[in-house]
Formats: C-alpha cells, structure tokens, sequence
C-alpha cells in the first residue's frame, strides 16, 4: 500500500518557517512542496534554507510547484525560456518528486505581474498547453502535474475543466492537483453540489491535494451575494475538511496532500498556531483514511522524456486576445465599462464566450487583476 505524505507549502518567507518549526521539530511534516520560483525575490538564498530543500530531497519528500511560467501564453517569451533554465538547474542541484503548475495564463506583461486567469478550451489551446508541460518535462526530467484553476467566468467552464486538465496532462503522462479550496470557491460561485464537481475530474490522475483558506468578496453586480476567492489568507474551512475526506478514497494514487497559506497571514501567534491546528487535523485525515482502502501499486505517471520539439508553438491570435483582455481587465473603472470593452474586442463571438460571463464573475477578474497588475506581494 502507498503511503500520503503530510506536506507544507514552504518558501522562504519567515512567517511561514515559523509557524511551520513546531511541526517539524514534531516530525510531523512528511514532505515540503517548494515554489522554486519564488526566489526571484532575493539576491542570496541561505544557506540553511537550502539544507531544508536538501535535506527533504535527498528523502524523496520534495515537490517543486511553479506559480510564474504562465503555461497559456500565446507568445513565447524569454521569460518562459530563462523559467526553463533555471528548473533545470535546479533539478540537478535537487531531486524533485514532482513539479507541477498552475492552469491558466498571467495577465500583465510583466512576467513577475499579474494573476492567473483562464483560457478558451479550444484545440489550439490544447497544443499550445501540451506543447508547455512537454517543456517543462524535459527540463525536469520527472512526472509534470497541472493545479485546478479557482476561478472561472460561467458554470459552462466549471464543466469542462476537469476533463480538459485531463487531456493536458495526458500527454506527457502527467497527473494533477486537487486543489480543494479551488473546488469550494466552484461550490459556491455556482451553486454547484461538491458531490458533482468531484465526478467531473480525472480522481484517477490526482497525485497530490491542496487544501487552503480563503476570502469573501461581496460584489456589486449582485447585490448580496458574496464570491469566494482562493486569496490563501485564512484557515483552512470546515467544508474544505469533509472534501477531503470525501477525496482522499476516491483518488487511487494520491501521493501528497498539501496544507497552503500565505506568510503575509501568519504573523500574529494566533494565526501560527491556527495554521499548525489545520495541519494536525489534515494529517488525521489523512492517516485515518490512508489504511482504510488499498491503493493502487502501479506507478502511473513516469516521465515520458524527449518530447518538445525544436521551437515553442505559439498563437499569435490568442496572445492578442490575452493581451486585449488583460488591458480591460486592469483599466475597467466598472463591471459595464468591462462588457463594452470585450464587446468591441477580438474575444467578441470567439470560444472565450465573453457573452456568457457571469457579471459578478468579470466584476472579480476586474478585482484579482488590478490588485496584482504591479506584482505579487
């Protein structure tokens, strides 16, 4: 029987390394999930913190989770190359279990600037995404895995997404993520049951879990209703603690489940010790639940190496609707002010289905890409 690893999400940041030191003087972290590139924050890295990831790597506990790649990107950047370097390097200076990514493209064209935002499910996307997870496989030489995206613009894409995170990763034989207050922030944005969601995604192909906290966001568009983002600031809520009872024995080759949240919320005593209770509570879940069905003993998502071609694919139509939306979406002064822009755009009648945007949902967008247009903090 396989064994799931209680995991932190741990970067560089003092906040989090602290709240994290009684459970790892506990040994009650099983393995560390690091966002390699982050670093591109300090100009020298520690030397202790670099004997964390080693120690961890040397016991196969290390998984390595990108946040700035921006595998949609209809043009190819220096950027995304100089990405792939230095995964590279890394993979060689530490052995990664696994590397994973997020869904979606990054709005702003700075490549350290704004936040991740969905695509069309066309095929064209489809090869572009593939043609990406085949990069980054070849850079890292391990199993390559993509993150299920939190937000979505109507309940049409909710449906789909699962099955099209599937055909990505099928290609390089990857696997997934489930982030599971991703799925609570789909619950709730569109009355959609869990139980329903869940049926839609590859459990099958599901390596690793998420859990994290959250924010409400009341909107103008509709008056009293509140929309849930995945903002990582918060604990951890109770139904995001019955998903995962629900997921864990529906997901045959789950490896890692994560607990994630943001060092900017974990700087009071409180907050720190609210942040180790969730862990402890997760790793119950999780050794209540791992004895209790057999797992698969097949290893599903070995490397398939040597698969990018020469020269990135790219989409030239798609980067210019991706560099049209981004601009509304960080200059819009309202939800109306955004309809007509898209209305006078190139994603007018196109399979981004901007006439079916929920008004609440691009009133959301509007907020996540103006916040973080100037970069992450």
């Amino acid at each position: 029987m396989s064994e799931i690893y209680a995991s932190v999400a741990c970067n560089l940041d003092a906040h989090i390394l602290q709240a994290s030191l009684p459970l790892f003087e506990q040994e009650k972290i099983e393995a560390i999930e690091w966002s390699f590139d982050t670093l591109f924050k300090f100009d020298e890295i520690p030397a202790w913190f670099t004997d964390l990831v080693s120690e961890f790597s040397n016991h196969n506990r290390l998984i390595g989770h990108g946040v700035y790649f921006s595998l949609f990107s209809g043009k190819w950047s220096p950027a995304q190359q100089q990405w792939l370097d230095k995964l590279k390097r890394l993979s060689a200076e530490f052995r990664f279990d696994h590397i994973t990514e997020h869904f979606g493209f990054m709005t702003g064209e700075d490549f350290h600037k704004g936040a991740p935002i969905g695509i069309p499910r066309t095929a064209r996307t489809l090869a572009l995404g593939q043609d990406r997870l085949r990069r980054i496989q070849d850079a890292c030489q391990c199993p390559v895995g993509l993150e299920n995206l939190a937000f979505s613009y109507s309940v049409d894409e909710v449906k789909k997404h699962g099955e099209f995170l599937d055909q990505l990763v099928e290609t390089v034989n990857g696997f997934i993520i489930l982030d599971l207050h991703n799925v609570y922030c789909q619950v709730h944005n569109f009355d959609i049951a869990f139980d329903d969601i869940i049926k839609l995604y590859p459990l099958n192909k599901v390596r690793e879990i998420h859990i994290s906290g959250g924010s409400w966001q009341q909107t103008e568009a509709i008056p009293g209703k509140s929309v849930r983002r995945d903002t990582h600031d918060e604990s951890v809520p109770e139904a995001v603690f019955e998903f995962l009872g629900k997921a864990i024995p529906e997901c045959p080759y789950l490896k890692f489940v994560v607990l994630e949240q943001l060092g900017t919320a974990l700087d009071t005593p409180s907050s720190q010790a609210a942040f180790q209770a969730d862990f402890l509570r997760m790793d119950y879940i999780i050794k209540s639940l791992a004895h209790g069905y057999p797992q698969a003993a097949v290893y599903p998502f070995a490397p398939l190496p040597g698969l990018a071609p020469p020269v990135p694919l790219e989409d030239p139509d798609l980067h210019k609707q991706q560099v049209q939306l981004s601009r509304i979406l960080e200059t819009a002064g309202s939800v109306s002010e955004a309809t007509a822009m898209l209305q006078s755009s190139d994603l007018r009648n196109t399979a981004w289905e901007v006439e079916k945007w929920a008004p609440y949902m691009l009133e959301t967008a509007i907020s996540i890409a103006q916040k973080w247009k100037d970069g992450f903090v």
